[in-house]
């Protein structure tokens, strides 16, 4: 009983100790806050995978009513900005300038074969951008349906009627890139001070050799990781719930799983990052290179590998393998699945099992390394 008390005592002196340090120190602070709703402004505002306003140049070579309802369909679209052309050459300039990302050609033809059913229109897309350009090709269907759908009704149908498509965007009915970016910015977030901040603390420790005055002292290696896990795990919430209320009220995305939840799937992923940067700053003992090895092993990963921005299905099976020991894909489909989808049991519980063998095993390797060091 007494030990359990003086243990309690001193991880409550050491866990104060490194909280009044994280104060003192700017750049702990910076991380911590600033540096979340940085990311979070930046990414939010500046990272948008949506394809709004299109700047496209349309040739109209056959000049008809027809042709002109067709050039209006495309105008009231929200995903074009419509720039005339009197030629293809034309048209290929603003192209060739950056000054147009697309063009549509209606031939001289266009009228007379619609009503016999065989009609064609021209796409060229700029396809610097692979991606973008077949976004731009999907979306430029939806005016030609339109108009095909709404000259069909008032008299001059086609040989062949249209087929018109009612279609709808399952967990995200707006169309919103924010509504996947901003759950994998929370992790983003909590990987950098999770990891990113943990990792120079003990490595700090050493170069500074404040550690060698702890070895004299009845304090366990076990007390010395606790100190230094608590006060950034509070940090590192505090960033949660700045990311959180910027999702909310800033970017309006949904939270339709349950809320404790995401706590707790926050919580236990923190975890992890923290355990992974102990893990590195006890091995290590330089500051340089565990905040390199702190990039290179959690900040990249969670960038390119979680999911966050790229489809894990489409990438080599050699990749998809090596995403599996990855925590920020765990945790990643956690975050959007429970804002999105909700609560979804196959998802967010072998997510969260994982993660929490995980940050048990970091945790535990921690305090092994800890012990054969300051034993």
């Amino acid at each position: 009983m007494r030990d359990g008390r003086a243990k309690f005592r001193r991880i409550r002196a050491l866990t104060v100790k490194e909280t009044r340090q994280i104060f003192r120190d700017p750049s702990s602070l910076a991380i911590g806050v600033v540096f979340p709703l940085m990311m979070i402004l930046l990414f939010g505002y500046g990272l948008n995978l949506d394809v709004n306003r299109v700047a496209v140049a349309v040739v109209d070579e056959d000049h008809s009513p027809d042709s002109s309802a067709l050039i209006g369909d495309f105008r009231l679209s929200r995903y074009f900005a419509v720039t005339a052309a009197n030629s293809m050459a034309e048209a290929q300039s603003l192209v060739i300038g950056r000054e147009a990302d697309g063009i549509v050609r209606i031939p001289s033809d266009f009228s007379r074969r619609w009503h016999r059913g065989d009609a064609e229109v021209q796409l060229l897309v700029n396809g610097t951008d692979a991606n973008e350009g077949r976004i731009i090709a999907a979306y430029a269907e939806g005016p030609i349906a339109q108009w095909s759908a709404t000259a069909a009704i008032s008299g001059g149908a086609p040989a062949v009627g249209p087929v018109i498509v009612v279609d709808r965007m399952w967990f995200n009915e707006s169309n919103d890139s924010h509504f996947f970016i901003v759950p994998g910015l929370i992790v983003l977030v909590m990987t950098i001070i999770g990891a990113f901040l943990t990792a120079m603390v003990v490595a700090r420790e050493w170069e500074r050799g404040t550690l060698e005055s702890l070895f004299v002292t009845p304090v366990e290696p076990g007390e010395i990781l606790a100190s230094k896990v608590i006060p950034y795990f509070g940090l590192g919430m505090v960033g949660f719930v700045l990311c959180l209320l910027a999702g909310k009220f800033l970017f309006h995305v949904p939270l339709r799983g349950s809320f404790p939840l995401l706590c707790l799937s926050s919580m236990v992923y923190l975890l992890v990052a923290l355990g992974i940067g102990l893990l590195i700053s006890t091995l290590v003992k330089s500051q340089f290179l565990a905040s390199q090895l702190a990039m290179l092993l959690t900040f990249l990963p969670a960038m390119m590998l979680s999911g966050f921005l790229y489809d894990i299905r489409s990438m080599p099976a050699v990749i998809r393998g090596i995403t599996y020991i990855m925590p920020a894909r765990y945790a990643v489909a956690l975050m959007q699945s429970l804002f999105l989808a909700g609560n979804v049991g196959s998802v967010v519980w072998p997510s969260l099992g994982i993660l929490a063998a995980m940050a048990a095993t970091l945790l535990a390797l921690t305090r092994r390394a800890s012990r054969k060091e300051l034993s």
